[in-house]
């Protein structure tokens, strides 16, 4: 039976790559498998694919309408996977975040570890079944990783990720510090992006304290030319809050140059987020030096401050 596979909503070069990487590793293996994503890829991604010459995947809202079982990369909670996710079979999944919201009626196969990137993850699972990765696909799971590490300078990062991306680099027969950089660059050309783009990109969901928080993250080379669009993410924001029922909703903006974020922070409760980073926050906003991490230094404290 045929198996679709794929990332989170609003999916990063990560959750497109890995989806890939791993139907083609399930299709080495003997299963039947077609990656798919769960929205359009980025200007990083379609930066990405375009180097490489893949195809762009299809985009799906649901999937039982095609299928009965999937596979899931770099996710796993409900409301960051497709619609119907309740109807459908997990049988794998691959995955470097936190488990929440997550739960089958039958046994899966279940592969996370604390990595920088899924598909450093996946790289493994070549590797321990002695299957070849080819230089085109070597190529996109490099440039996952140095997408979710930012280039291995985000806390992150481990020893393997760096290994990973230098193997990979190898196989492509790319300078991964040449590239990478103008990857990343690729990804802020933000002028021709609406606001509602903006807050949306890189957006995910997470249930904490009974409160629906939004965390999107945007990267550039310059803090000050999204900031000077204040007001418009501002009412961009509290818009689609009153739409989605979102309760509180963090939009950060990291420079990569520097690995340094600002947070703008619209909705309630605030206190909770001056907790979490022992910070006041001024005119609703907060500077974060050091902080690249949604996942690592942004969702856990508000965890643990909520």
């Amino acid at each position: 039976m045929k198996e679709l596979v794929f990332g989170h909503k609003n999916p990063d070069t990560d959750a497109i790559v890995a989806a890939k990487a791993y139907s083609y590793l399930q299709n080495k293996l003997g299963a039947d498998t077609e990656a798919v994503a769960l929205g359009t890829p980025n200007e990083e991604t379609k930066f990405v694919l375009d180097y490489f010459k893949e195809e762009y995947p299809r985009v799906i809202t649901t999937a039982k309408n095609e299928v009965e079982a999937v596979m899931l990369v770099d996710h796993n909670e409900a409301q960051q996977s497709v619609d119907d996710i309740k109807e459908l079979t997990v049988t794998h999944v691959v995955d470097h975040h936190r488990i929440a919201n997550f739960e089958t009626a039958a046994p899966l196969y279940y592969h996370a570890e604390p990595l920088g990137c899924s598909s450093t993850v996946i790289y493994k699972e070549f590797k321990a079944n002695n299957v070849e990765v080819p230089a085109k696909l070597a190529g996109l799971m490099l440039s996952a990783i140095i997408s979710d590490t930012l280039l291995l300078k985000s806390p992150t990062t481990t020893d393997e990720d760096v290994a990973a991306v230098k193997e990979l680099a190898e196989i492509a027969g790319v300078n991964y510090e040449e590239y990478g950089l103008k990857m990343l660059k690729a990804g802020t050309n933000l002028s021709s992006k609406t606001e509602e783009e903006l807050i949306s990109a890189d957006a995910k969901s997470f249930e904490m304290g009974g409160k629906t928080v939004r965390v999107d993250q945007v990267n550039t080379v310059d803090l000050d030319e999204v900031f000077a669009r204040e007001a418009a993410l501002r009412a961009a924001i509290e818009k689609q809050n009153a739409e989605e029922g979102y309760d509180l909703f963090l939009l950060m903006v990291t420079n990569i140059l520097d690995s340094n974020t600002r947070l703008l922070v619209v909705g309630e409760p605030k206190d909770v987020v001056e907790k979490a980073f022992d910070k006041k926050l001024e005119d609703d906003k907060m500077d974060l030096p050091g902080v690249v991490s949604r996942k690592k230094q942004v969702v856990p404290p508000l965890e643990a401050a909520f």
